[in-house]
């Protein structure tokens, strides 16, 4: 398909339906860039902090002060700060949940529906038993069992 402004190829493609009417656009690079329709940067740039804000629902918002509070906050082990995760979404150490927690932890509750960890932990009987049924495989020479057995206990422990 060719670029309806200029003839080149058309890499870009619009459609636009309003009052129950459907209109197509197809634009070369150059074309669809000059009418703003594409990120001039290579790659498409991407505004992270917008991103960010949008995924969390502002659970980094509050009043202005609030903010400006927050935005001195950091961690004293790496020197991470809530604006520099803001924009990354990664912390630097372990010490950033206590450094940031009071912006941390509403975020925290809102994607995980709570701030304890509550995952499943394997049971010691049941380690016990996984040991002692790879040793009676041991013992009746099923080494394909044991194995099975083995990597079990290793992943458990």
């Amino acid at each position: 398909m060719k670029c309806q402004m200029c003839e080149n190829p058309a890499s870009v493609h619009v459609t636009d339906i309003a009052a129950g009417q459907k209109r197509e656009l197809h634009l070369c690079d150059g074309c669809a860039k000059a009418r703003g329709l594409v990120p001039q940067a290579p790659g498409g740039q991407m505004n992270l902090k917008a991103l960010l804000s949008l995924l969390t629902g502002g659970a980094f918002g509050g009043g202005k002060s609030e903010r400006a509070a927050r935005r001195t906050e950091t961690c004293a082990v790496c020197g991470l700060t809530l604006t520099e995760f803001k924009a990354s979404g990664r912390f630097g150490c372990e010490h950033d949940y206590e450094a940031l927690r009071a912006a941390i932890e509403p975020l925290l509750e809102r994607v995980h529906r709570g701030t304890a960890h509550c995952g499943k932990a394997p049971r010691p009987l049941r380690v016990q038993a996984w040991k002692q049924q790879m040793q009676d495989a041991i013992e009746a020479e099923n080494y394909e069992e044991a194995a099975r057995l083995r990597d079990l206990i290793r992943r458990a422990e």
